[in-house]
C-alpha cells in the first residue's frame, strides 16, 4: 500500500521539474485560486471545497457538490553571492497541482477528498564555475498531501477535521573541498522520500455578516534517509558541528484564528497564525524562528464575477544562527583552552553558527516577507467558473557571515536576492 501511494505520488510531482519555493517558510501561503487571490485567508472565510486544508469546517458551505482543480505557475527568482558577485540559480519555474472535491451528504454533514501541493523550496547552481559557483548547491524538497474533509454542521457553527497523507521528497547535493587538496568533492545522497500522517481540524460559526474561524494543524514528522546526515558530514569531520545531523525533517505545527465580513457584495477577511519553525524537528535545528503571518484580503463579488485583493506578511524566519568571525572563534577557543594562541582545530568547533548561516542562504533561502495578490473568478455556465490569481513578492536581500577566512584578515559573509510571481488557474464545477 505504502509503496504503490508513493508511485501515485510520484507521478503527481513529476509535474515539477524544478523545486518549488513557498512563501512563508516552504509554506504556500495559501491552497487555492481564490485563497491566493485574497491573501492567503481561508481560516474565517470558506472558499468551498478549496477549504480542506485552511479550515475544513468551511466546507459546509457547499451547497451540492463542488470539484475545483487547478495550478500554480511559480517562478521564484534567487541570486546568493559568496563574495564573488552574485550568481542566479537555475531553479525558476514548477507546476504546483492542486485538486479540490466537497459534497454535502446530509442537512449535517459534509465530505470531500483532495490532494495539493503545499510547499516545498530549492536552489540550483549546479552549472556554475568558479569564484562564483555557491558550491554548486543543488536542493530540492517538495511536499504533497491527501486529505479526506470532514465537516459536520449545528445550526450556525460547524467543526470539520482533515486527516492527511503526507508525501516528501528531498535532495541535498554541493561540491566543497574538505582535504585542502583544492579537489571539490560532491557530498550527497540522491533524492529521499517518505510517508507520514497528519490531521487538520477546524470550527467555524456563522453569525450571518460575520464568520469567524479557528484552525489547528499537527506536526507531520518526516525522514528523508541520507540527506541531512550527508550533507552535515563533512562539517561534523571538520569538528564544526558535534555530530552529523538526524534526516528527520518536521513540517511544524500551525495554529490560528480568521474573520470575515460581509457587506453588500464586498467581503474582507483577515487570518492570524503561527508557524511554528523553531518547534520543529531540523528546521530547529537549522535555526528557524516562529512565523507570525497576518493575512489581509478583499473581494467583491456581482452578478457572474468577482474580484479580489490581498497581502500577506510574515517575518524571514532565518536568523544569524551564531556566526563568529576568526577573533571572537580565537578568543572563545582561548578562554576553553586556556591559551592565548589556540589552533584551528580548537577553533573549529565555534564556527558551527557559520555553518548554519551558509545552509539556510545557499540551500534554503525561505527570505521573502511581504506578498501583494491578485485575483478574480468568472462564471462559464451555469455550473462552470475560472478562478485566476497572480502573486507578487518584492525582493529581500539577506546577508549573513558564513564563513571565517583562515588565510587572511577579513572574515566572508554571503549575500541572496530573492523575489517571487506565481500565476495560479482554477476551474469549478458544482452540481
Amino acid at each position: 500500500m505504502k509503496r504503490s501511494i508513493k508511485i501515485a505520488v510520484a507521478a503527481a510531482i513529476a509535474l515539477s521539474s524544478t523545486s518549488a519555493f513557498a512563501t512563508n517558510g516552504d509554506h504556500l501561503i495559501g491552497l487555492g485560486a481564490k485563497a491566493r487571490g485574497m491573501g492567503g485567508v481561508g481560516i474565517g472565510m470558506s472558499h468551498g471545497a478549496e477549504s480542506a486544508l485552511a479550515n475544513p469546517a468551511m466546507i459546509t458551505t457547499v451547497k451540492g457538490t463542488e470539484i475545483s482543480f487547478g495550478g500554480t505557475i511559480f517562478m521564484p527568482k534567487v541570486s546568493a553571492n559568496m563574495g564573488a558577485g552574485y550568481t542566479d540559480s537555475a531553479s525558476d519555474m514548477s507546476m504546483i497541482p492542486e485538486v479540490s472535491i466537497a459534497s454535502k451528504i446530509s442537512d449535517n454533514f459534509y465530505m470531500g477528498v483532495g490532494m495539493w501541493g503545499t510547499a516545498g523550496m530549492g536552489v540550483d547552481y549546479r552549472d556554475q564555475t568558479g569564484f562564483t559557483s555557491n558550491m554548486n548547491m543543488v536542493t530540492n524538497l517538495q511536499l504533497m498531501q491527501f486529505g479526506l474533509p470532514m465537516a459536520y454542521k449545528m445550526s450556525s457553527f460547524s467543526l470539520g477535521v482533515t486527516p492527511i497523507i503526507q508525501y516528501g521528497a528531498l535532495d541535498i547535493n554541493y561540491k566543497t573541498d574538505t582535504n585542502g587538496d583544492n579537489v571539490l568533492e560532491n557530498y550527497g545522497a540522491g533524492v529521499a522520500q517518505d510517508l507520514a500522517f497528519g490531521y487538520t481540524v477546524g470550527a467555524s460559526l456563522d453569525m450571518g455578516d460575520l464568520t469567524l474561524g479557528a484552525v489547528y494543524k499537527s506536526a507531520i514528522e518526516m525522514e528523508y534517509k541520507g540527506q541531512l546526515s550527508s550533507a552535515t558530514a563533512p562539517f561534523a569531520a571538520m569538528g564544526i558541528f558535534p555530530g552529523t545531523m538526524s534526516d528527520k525533517l518536521e513540517q511544524p505545527v500551525e495554529q490560528g484564528v480568521g474573520a470575515s465580513y460581509k457587506m453588500g457584495g464586498s467581503t474582507v477577511a483577515v487570518d492570524y497564525k503561527q508557524i511554528k519553525w523553531a518547534e520543529a524537528k531540523g528546521y530547529k535545528d537549522f535555526g528557524w524562528d516562529n512565523q507570525n503571518v497576518l493575512a489581509v484580503g478583499y473581494e467583491y463579488a456581482g452578478e457572474g464575477f468577482a474580484f479580489r485583493l490581498g497581502y500577506n506578511h510574515a517575518k524571514n524566519p532565518i536568523k544569524d544562527s551564531g556566526a563568529m568571525t576568526l577573533a571572537q572563534a580565537g578568543a572563545a577557543a582561548g578562554a576553553k583552552y586556556n591559551t592565548n594562541s589556540p589552533t584551528q582545530a580548537q577553533m573549529m568547533p565555534f564556527f558551527g553558527g557559520n555553518a548554519m548561516n551558509m545552509f539556510n542562504l545557499l540551500g534554503f533561502p525561505a527570505t521573502v516577507e511581504s506578498h501583494y495578490t491578485v485575483g478574480g473568478s468568472f462564471d462559464l455556465s451555469k455550473t462552470t467558473s475560472l478562478d485566476l490569481a497572480y502573486v507578487y513578492v518584492p525582493e529581500t536581500t539577506t546577508t549573513l557571515m558564513t564563513m571565517p577566512n583562515m588565510a587572511g584578515p577579513s572574515d566572508m559573509s554571503t549575500s541572496v536576492k530573492h523575489s517571487q510571481s506565481g500565476l495560479s488557474v482554477q476551474v469549478n464545477y458544482n452540481f
